[in-house]
């Protein structure tokens, strides 16, 4: 996993449009489950963040999206839309285009459009305060990051690959939401 996080490391400070040329079914799983396991870790290492901001009362938490999600849907329509819509949505919106850039500076310039993009879309789950907009940067910091590892698994891999990771991404922390509603 190690090679794998310095692999995305490496892709993140110079992204190239390069294919992995390595067409393994067991090689390509292996990587998106390390792939997975980084994104899930990165998300986790930010999450003291939201809470310090929350704790200090600088933004209404209660207020984001998903929480109305939760309170207000099924569980089922919630794993439908953060599982199966979202992903496929977004990756055709900010995935998709991307391999379209061939030259290097015009591609490694989208890439980081498409990933800065599709965290600040994010924003939209939050109630639009003055402080929403100030720690912007933070709060959409793992949606921004993540973007950066789905750009990468598409470029190397394809568009399902993911496609398969953001809803696996997503997955996870649904499930990990409707389990705290067990406790």
């Amino acid at each position: 996993m190690r090679d794998t996080f310095y692999e995305l490391i490496s892709f993140l400070k110079n992204p190239v449009l390069e294919k992995d040329n390595n067409q393994n079914n067991a090689y390509r799983f292996k990587k998106f489950l390390h792939i997975l396991i980084i994104s899930i870790l990165t998300g986790a290492a930010l999450s003291p963040l939201f809470v310090l901001i929350e704790h200090l009362g600088l933004v209404n938490m209660d207020e984001h999206a998903m929480e109305e999600l939760m309170k207000n849907m099924s569980k089922f329509k919630i794993f439908l839309f953060a599982v199966i819509a979202a992903p496929l949505i977004e990756e055709l919106i900010f995935r998709a285009p991307i391999t379209l850039f061939r030259q290097q500076k015009s591609f490694r310039v989208a890439f980081y459009i498409f990933a800065i993009t599709f965290g600040l879309i994010h924003l939209t789950n939050f109630t639009i305060t003055n402080n929403v907009l100030l720690l912007a940067p933070i709060l959409v910091a793992p949606q921004i990051i993540l973007g950066g590892y789905l750009g990468f698994i598409r470029v190397r891999f394809g568009l399902i690959w993911s496609i398969l990771l953001h809803a696996s991404y997503n997955a996870f922390f649904v499930f990990i939401s409707f389990a705290g509603d067990l406790l």
